[in-house]
């Protein structure tokens, strides 16, 4: 097992903080994606849309919620921050700098917290390791607003792009969907985690990778409702023809993504945040400040105190 990966096992008995973060239009079915993930209801469903209200701007909001997991004999302290509101507006651009705003503050806390001298041993690292992006099925191909949200958030945050939904969509028009998508991230240059090979990686894990690399964007179909199929207990929808079944790879991708981030990549995900978007956010700020105003800032840096309304969702983070 390669260095890279290793380190999940280090983390095996005291446990794993990990965050994630769902963005996406409203009907993509992000609530069902996070509540099959975890295997748990976390996330209530929406309120009922009210349509006087329709033309009433709705505010993205930031949700954190905490959910603690095993997976493989591992104990993970789940934070999921979820964004009720996102999309649902003509002008999404408050959306955009609401959503990089929270990224970043989470990133202002370690950097006030590393300043210190005498170091809070209870400190909470509430950084996001990762972003669920759910992109509407069109068919067609990526919209603006997908483009600009990626844009800025890539180089903030992991994001993996997932197509919501994706049981809308025919075999061949999911391909071809798929293709398109990456055919944009690729023309538009939009930062995405796209399972960088490490030369130090063995051959097993590269041609995972690999494999993870050719299912972009991911297609999922989050469902918690549960059925006997042929005797056997299956999560998925019903439908006249026959049954959708959410953990069969045959069906969606959703059984592959919730491994990769839960399992085999979540370290890589971890350190990545760490050593190459944290470090670039950390160095673009420190250049641009001078040694005054630096001082000021880190005096007056948001803290990770319990009880603070940052805070007062999450926990403290596994070394």
């Amino acid at each position: 097992m390669s260095q890279r990966y290793g380190g999940r096992w280090k983390n095996a008995k005291k446990g794993t903080q990990f965050t994630i973060m769902v963005v996406g239009a409203s009907g993509l079915g992000r609530t069902s994606f996070v509540n099959t993930l975890c295997e748990k209801k976390i996330i209530p469903n929406r309120e009922e849309f009210i349509p006087e209200n329709a033309h009433q701007p709705t505010p993205v909001q930031i949700h954190p919620i905490n959910a603690d997991l095993e997976e493989d004999g591992m104990r993970i302290a789940l934070t999921v921050v979820d964004t009720p509101g996102f999309g649902d507006n003509i002008d999404n651009v408050a959306s955009f700098n609401e959503i990089l705003s929270y990224v970043e503050q989470q990133y202002d806390i370690i950097l006030g917290e590393e300043s210190r001298i005498r170091r809070n041993p209870k400190f909470q690292d509430n950084r996001v390791h990762a972003l669920i992006y759910f992109i509407t099925p069109t068919g067609h191909s990526l919209r603006e607003m997908d483009i600009e949200l990626m844009k800025r958030l890539g180089p903030r945050v992991n994001i993996i792009p997932v197509i919501g939904k994706a049981d809308s969509l025919t075999p061949t028009e999911l391909a071809t969907f798929k293709k398109r998508v990456m055919e944009d991230i690729e023309y538009y240059r939009i930062p995405i985690y796209d399972f960088p090979n490490d030369p130090d990686d063995e051959e097993e894990m590269i041609d995972e990778n690999n494999e993870l690399r050719e299912l972009l964007p991911f297609a999922v179909i989050g469902n918690e409702e549960e059925f006997v199929v042929d005797g056997v207990k299956i999560r998925g929808r019903r439908y006249p023809w026959g049954y959708i079944d959410v953990d069969n790879p045959e069906h969606c991708d959703f059984d592959r993504l919730r491994f990769m981030l839960l399992n085999s990549h979540m370290t890589d995900l971890r350190e990545l945040t760490h050593n190459v978007l944290y470090e670039n956010y950390r160095t673009e700020k420190l250049s641009r400040m001078s040694p005054e105003l630096l001082e000021k800032e880190l005096r007056s840096a948001p803290t990770s105190e319990p009880g603070s309304p940052i805070s007062s969702t999450s926990r403290p983070i596994s070394p």
